[in-house]
């Protein structure tokens, strides 16, 4: 009896109702696409294509095996749209919402539940950072699909941009990665207000709640947490040097900015930066790319979004943090600090529990797929990275990919939206306190 009353307890964890949410939410989104009115065909679609575009729907990544315009009827869309929304603020934010809407007061446990969705290190004030989070979701998003709406009304019917309006600016702003246009965004390469519009929502929703509260109430407050400023620096940084990166490496390679003029060649770099921190969406083709452009698109997938935010990837200030530990065992300094703050041991060993853990995913990933796909190693380490940061961003092995490459990718989608962590906290054993500490000992490293 007490054996039951533990499991049932483990699984009454905030890490582990985290993952059996999203769990629910991919199963449910399999069962929706595989019905015979999702798909233009009027049959069911295959139970792995099913899965594989519901788990990367909801873990918001946007790599897809079908495509999604001509497989999938308004319905399967629809579906899509919905299960992006719901990964991208996460399966507790609408539970709360659902729950402010009937006026039911919210216990310990789902607070609880709530500061560990949202990446908070405080269950203070978590209710109001909720209720703030779906105002600005839902403006940011209210706001961009009128412009989008008002944009391509001109070269579509009203109804239908009214339509591609709002499921581009819900795919944009939780950085899903999915489109309808068949080839991303590449028809709107020099287009400046669509560059504009779309790079904001892919930022907004990339900088993660916590920080869009804080730029929120930055007037009233005038101070940003360390929090915060870490992640704008960090972001803005990794996003300038994206840009720099791809503007010089494809500046005369004619099959991606070779071909376009100046301005339109910034457009195209800027833009593409910003959707490799978890977009997904493109304005060039990627499989056309030049191999070292497509190498430090990777490490910047890798990185990914920051924490709290609708994107993946091992996040921004865990990135930052490793760079800090870094030039302080440089400079032969014993502590990290930011902006004159010093960074806790224990977020340090975190951020290296985070890199390493995923790093190892990364690359187990890489072997299976080396066995199990016929294509060269980059490519595969490109998809792969792609899945573990939920990114989306592709060079076209995805739709080749064999049942079993499908399976390993639903998988590694799955494992980058949850966090490796959470997954590890989700199963591990209960936490015993050691009554004593051994001695230190001497190592020679390095």
């Amino acid at each position: 009896m007490k054996r039951r009353v533990g499991f049932t307890k483990k699984l009454a964890t905030p890490p582990f109702i985290l993952v059996a949410g999203i769990l629910l939410i991919i199963a449910i989104g399999t069962v929706l696409l595989m019905l015979p009115f999702s798909n233009h065909s009027g049959h069911s679609l295959r139970f792995m294509d099913a899965l594989f575009t519901a788990t990367s729907a909801a873990c918001v990544t946007g790599l897809i095996v079908v495509d999604v315009e001509t497989t999938f009827t308004l319905f399967g869309e629809i579906v899509i749209m919905i299960l992006m929304q719901l990964g991208g603020l996460g399966f507790m934010t609408i539970a709360t919402l659902i729950a402010l809407l009937f006026g039911r007061k919210l216990s310990l446990k789902d607070r609880l539940i709530l500061k560990e969705a949202i990446n908070s290190d405080t269950m203070e004030g978590v209710v109001r950072i909720i209720r703030k989070v779906l105002i600005f979701s839902f403006t940011i998003e209210g706001i961009a699909a009128i412009i989008f709406t008002a944009r391509w009304s001109v070269d579509m019917p009203f109804l239908k941009a009214l339509y591609y309006g709002i499921f581009h600016s819900v795919s944009l702003f939780n950085n899903g990665g999915f489109d309808l246009f068949g080839n991303s965004f590449q028809n709107y390469t020099g287009d400046w207000l669509f560059n504009t519009i779309a790079s904001i929502l892919v930022i907004s929703g990339g900088l993660g709640f916590v920080v869009l509260n804080d730029l929120f109430e930055f007037p009233k407050k005038r101070r940003l947490s360390l929090h915060s400023k870490m992640v704008l620096s960090v972001s803005g940084v990794l996003i300038a040097l994206g840009a720099i990166v791809l503007f010089v490496f494809e500046f005369t390679n004619t099959k991606t900015l070779g071909s376009l003029d100046l301005s339109h060649k910034l457009y195209a770099s800027f833009f593409q930066s910003v959707s490799t921190r978890s977009s997904g969406t493109s304005t060039i083709d990627i499989a056309e790319l030049r191999s070292a452009t497509q190498f430090f698109f990777i490490l910047l997938m890798f990185i990914g979004a920051s924490p709290g935010s609708t994107g993946g990837g091992i996040k921004t200030t865990t990135f930052l943090i490793m760079i800090g530990a870094l030039f302080a065992m440089i400079r032969g300094q014993k502590d990290i600090v930011f902006f004159r703050h010093r960074v806790p041991q224990g977020l340090l060993m975190r951020a290296m529990t985070i890199i390493i853990i995923t790093l190892g995913i990364f690359m187990v990933i890489n072997m299976l797929l080396l066995t199990t796909e016929d294509a060269p190693f980059l490519t595969i380490m490109f998809e792969t990275a792609s899945a573990v940061g939920t990114v989306g961003l592709s060079v076209g092995l995805t739709p080749e990919l064999t049942e079993w490459g499908k399976l390993i990718i639903t998988v590694t989608m799955f494992i980058g939206r949850i966090g490796p962590l959470t997954i590890a906290y989700a199963i591990r054993p209960k936490q015993t306190k050691n009554l004593y500490r051994h001695p230190e000992g001497r190592i020679i490293i390095g």
